[in-house]
């Protein structure tokens, strides 16, 4: 039943979609971590509202998939791999924005991992672990930053949309280097703001809880994990298709008084936690529902 309330929500944003065509129109987008997740969602959906997109990722074949579904729908894309923990690699995709389309307006910096069994308390994470997770989720999002701004400055200015994590305000322990990434991200986002604010661009974050993506299918694991992290959101797990219509929000000129945001959008995830005993008997529902029906 989880899977079916999933291909329900997933319809529901197709129809969403519709009104937003041509939020959009005439920007220029880059997508980091365009190859899965919300990063693919962000694409599609930044794509289907009328920008043109910057597929980015390390994975070179997936960004490839990604800009032909983008343009077999109608859609303007490109893609470029890129290692965002490479500072050069990172100009490379600027500079292919302004190159293929002329401009950039929105960036979102959604490329970033996470590594659960090498992570943990910080007495035992490798370093070479911890160097890692900050190259790539911190230092990652500092570089396209470093790279866009005066991109998007030259264009009239834009939107810069970072991922943080419920993990940035209610760290579960033991993930201490994703923890510290994502709560730097966050505050990364709101002394950017300052600066950009100036140039006519915008800075936020969205935070989300655990998405049904990729990197949280190792945190799953099988199906009584999942079902635990589904009652730990008031209204069941996300899709990355709602954070991709965030995403498109934001990038909008709707969210014009946004700027130095870092929004919780996790369905409750960082509201409320009690013990699954608790969560089950408050949220008993007649069989074969979802946590997430009246989502």
């Amino acid at each position: 039943m989880v899977r079916e309330e999933v291909c329900r929500r997933r319809r529901r944003a197709e129809r969403h979609r519709l009104l937003n065509a041509g939020l959009l129109a005439g920007r220029v987008a880059v997508v980091t971590g365009a190859g899965s997740g919300l990063g693919r969602a962000a694409a599609i959906g930044l794509a289907a509202a009328g920008a043109a997109v910057v597929v980015g990722d390390l994975d070179a074949e997936r960004v490839e998939q990604v800009a032909a579904k983008i343009s077999a729908a109608g859609g303007v894309a490109s893609a470029q791999q890129v290692d965002v923990g490479d500072p050069e690699a990172c100009e490379r995709l600027v500079a292919v924005a302004l190159e293929r389309h002329g401009a950039l307006h929105v960036l979102f910096n959604s490329a970033g991992i996470a590594l659960p069994f090498a992570d943990g308390f910080a007495a035992d994470i490798e370093p070479e672990t911890w160097d890692t997770v900050i190259r790539v989720n911190l230092s990652g999002t500092f570089y396209c930053c470093r790279a866009a701004i005066p991109a998007m400055a030259e264009s009239g200015g834009g939107s810069i949309i970072n991922t943080a994590s419920s993990m940035a305000h209610l760290p579960t322990g033991l993930l201490d280097a994703y923890a510290a990434s994502k709560g730097g991200v966050a505050q990364l986002t709101k002394s950017m703001a300052v600066g950009c604010g100036a140039q006519g661009i915008r800075v936020n974050a969205i935070s989300p809880g655990y998405v049904d993506t990729p990197i949280n299918a190792t945190l799953f694991g099988h199906e009584r994990a999942r079902a635990g992290y589904e009652l730990g959101h008031a209204t069941g797990l996300q899709t990355p298709e709602e954070i991709a219509d965030l995403v498109v929000f934001l990038a909008s000129d709707a969210a014009r008084s946004l700027t130095g945001a870092v929004l919780t959008a996790d369905r409750g995830w960082t509201a409320f936690k009690a013990p699954e005993f608790i969560l089950r008997k408050r949220l008993q529902r007649p069989e074969g529902t979802s946590a997430a029906e009246n989502a």
